[in-house]
């Protein structure tokens, strides 16, 4: 089975005074001891639905294996899109010493897995596509010598298994690559699984957003929620230079579009102008707004329209009056829009089809309002226990963890109703220095209780699978932060 846990303690320095260690909360308190060693899952994150990984061992040398099309498939050479992940999957499964590496005219030894055949099932494959939250993203993996299978009824399961099967090589004790007979029967447990992103309280570089989307896919995330503007970041149309903002917007954009593109991931903006919708491949807009200017009530103009309305001076009744005029206008566009939960709270009235985002509350608090929002008929998503811009001393991944989006009172119509979640890292202290260390590995924890079974709760083997993909996400260049006191095989270079 795989060796490549890498080494962890758990035990805590006693007498050290330090002071955080004084501060913990009573939940950091509480954290059960973790024990290192390996899982009877390997290094698989997030945990696939169905796996079976026996004691078979074969090798891969990077001179003999290729990742091929099946001649069954309905995706070949023409699907850029799979070329593409083919390509950059060889290179993720042979990172690291080639050593191992043989010439072409030797033959491949008798325990090796030579091939990986992709079979995409369905007659349209999805590759001139963009996915949506209906795709499907299901995939069947079975790894055996000489030749290891990979089927998806459309492209997207495809590149989740292409993931799960870079995963599932180790290296032995010699550094040769080894991967262990499998197989696996693996899809979503919720449709929408996102990372939002801030780029409005401080500049982020393009190449960081595109990492980071990257390593949305390592963990099967499929939705990038983008916050590109806020009060503090707010769209300005130059009366001299009317053009600037648009090509900056939409060359950036487009970079970002072309990405995705051949990724598994779509995209939702949050903005509160909405233009240039082409260049989204969405099926929605989030509908935010900017808080009311701090001089509303002074504002004479301001005070006679809410006489005018009948308002008096009930300023929540001018913010539903606002929201409400702008999601008719959405409404229009013939897109869909996704609101904060303080929409739905306030009384707005909204389309059957809105999708209600929670972000507010304690535990009991967000309990209550996936409760209300579900019994309302409405669909629903959750943030609030998934705010990683909150950061605290010690392994907060435990938390983050055990948060469950159905884990309210309700019926079963009722938590069907929920989709799934998001993270969220807003960038009032947060800039390219630090957004990718405090997102990675903590978002890892919410990609897994969003993709696994419910049943997926163990966190002292999640620990072992956690801490071992946090070091392959180092080893490919992504500089997640430390679970615990531990070292990877091969440590962060990018310093």
């Amino acid at each position: 089975m795989c060796n490549c846990v890498s080494r962890l303690s758990t035990h805590r320095a006693v007498g050290a005074g330090k002071r955080e260690d004084q501060t913990q909360t009573d939940t950091q308190q509480k954290e059960p001891e973790l024990v290192a060693g390996p899982s009877q899952y390997g290094s698989l994150w997030p945990l696939p639905q169905k796996v079976h990984i026996s004691d078979v061992s074969f090798k891969l040398s990077s001179s003999n294996f290729q990742i091929t099309d099946a001649k069954e498939s309905s995706a070949g050479p023409s699907c850029n899109l799979l070329q593409s992940a083919y390509r950059r999957y060889y290179e993720y499964v042979f990172v690291g010493p080639k050593n191992q590496k043989r010439g072409r005219d030797q033959p491949a030894g008798p325990s090796e897995v030579t091939e990986l055949q992709v079979w995409i099932t369905s007659p349209d494959s999805d590759c001139d596509s963009f996915p949506t939250e209906s795709s499907d993203e299901s995939y069947e993996l079975s790894v055996d010598q000489p030749v290891a299978v990979l089927k998806a009824p459309k492209v997207w399961g495809a590149l989740h298994g292409l993931e799960t099967f870079s995963q599932l090589v180790y290296e032995d004790e010699f550094g040769a690559k080894t991967i262990n007979s499998t197989v696996i029967s693996d899809f979503p447990r919720f449709a929408h699984r996102g990372v939002l992103l801030d780029s409005s309280r401080h500049f982020i570089p393009v190449k960081v957003i595109l990492a980071n989307l990257e390593t949305m896919a390592m963990n099967k995330f499929n939705i990038f929620h983008w916050h590109i503007v806020d009060d503090s970041s707010f769209p300005y149309l130059s009366q001299t230079f009317p053009q600037l903002s648009e090509k900056v917007r939409n060359r950036d954009g487009y970079r970002i579009r072309y990405f995705l593109r051949y990724r598994p991931n779509s995209i939702v903006p949050t903005e509160h102008r909405f233009t240039s919708f082409e260049t989204v491949p969405r099926f929605g807009i989030h509908v935010t707004f900017p808080p009311p200017p701090p001089n509303r009530k002074s504002n004479p103009d301001i005070q006679k329209f809410m006489e005018q309305q009948g308002f008096g001076q009930d300023f929540t009744k001018l913010e539903s009056f606002y929201i409400q005029r702008l999601l008719d206008i959405v409404t229009t566009t013939q897109k869909g829009y996704m609101i904060w939960q303080e929409v739905f709270d306030n009384g707005v009235k909204l389309k059957p089809d809105t999708l209600i985002h929670v972000w507010k509350g304690n535990q009991q608090s967000y309990q209550r309002e996936m409760a209300n929002i579900t019994s309302a008929g409405y669909r629903t998503l959750l943030s609030s226990p998934w705010y990683l811009n909150r950061i605290a001393y010690g392994q907060d991944w435990q938390a983050i963890y055990k948060a469950d989006p159905q884990d309210f009172k309700g019926t079963d119509d009722q938590k069907k109703l929920v989709i799934g979640g998001e993270a969220c890292l807003w960038g009032e202290f947060v800039d390219a220095t630090n957004l990718t260390p405090r997102l990675w590995p903590r978002a890892c924890a919410v990609a897994e209780r969003l993709w696994s079974a419910k049943e997926v709760t163990d966190t002292n083997d999640a620990f072992n699978r956690l801490a071992v993909h946090r070091c392959r996400l180092v080893e490919r260049g992504i500089p997640a932060q430390p679970l615990y006191t531990s070292y990877c095989p091969r440590e962060y270079k990018g310093i």
